[in-house]
């Protein structure tokens, strides 16, 4: 399979790819724990049906020691055990944050009143940034038909 277009080589697309890995690399450096960041980056590729950030995101957390149980659980958080209820949070945000369409209200308060018990305004931020982002980098490869399962861990690192 092949994308339909060469995101890889076209300028345009190296142009735009690079501001929008840089914000990324913003957020990594955030106080938001990283295993938060990639269960999130995680979840809305599962939703956004984006097999090349699913991939991506996968092999990136098992190679920061993020467990395969955990990682297996994702897609059905709200009945594993394995997730802190600050994670739940963060997972119940970045549904909602991915979903905005399914509802006339988009997030609820009572979700980020959830996610605000657990994490401080820096990382909501972080939180909320990284949620749009990892949608921007959802619909790009899906649009595109980006093809996944090549991804090697720390690639565009």
């Amino acid at each position: 399979m092949d994308a339909r277009l060469n995101l890889f080589d076209n300028p345009t697309a190296g142009r735009f790819m690079k501001h929008i890995v840089s914000a990324g690399h913003g957020l990594a450096s955030s106080t938001l724990p990283a295993a938060t960041q990639e269960l999130v980056g995680l979840r809305a590729s599962q939703i956004n049906g984006c097999g090349f950030c699913t991939d991506m995101h996968t092999k990136d957390a098992l190679a920061a020691g993020e467990s395969q149980l955990r990682l297996n659980l994702v897609a059905a958080w709200r009945e594993a055990t394995v997730f802190t209820e600050a994670e739940r949070a963060a997972l119940e945000l970045a549904e909602q944050g991915t979903r905005i369409a399914d509802t006339a209200g988009g997030v609820t308060d009572e979700a980020w009143a959830n996610a605000a018990k657990y994490y401080d305004e820096e990382q909501l931020t972080a939180l909320v940034s990284g949620i749009a982002l990892i949608n921007a980098f959802n619909r790009l490869n899906v649009i595109v038909q980006q093809p996944a399962g090549d991804y090697q861990p720390g690639q565009f690192g």
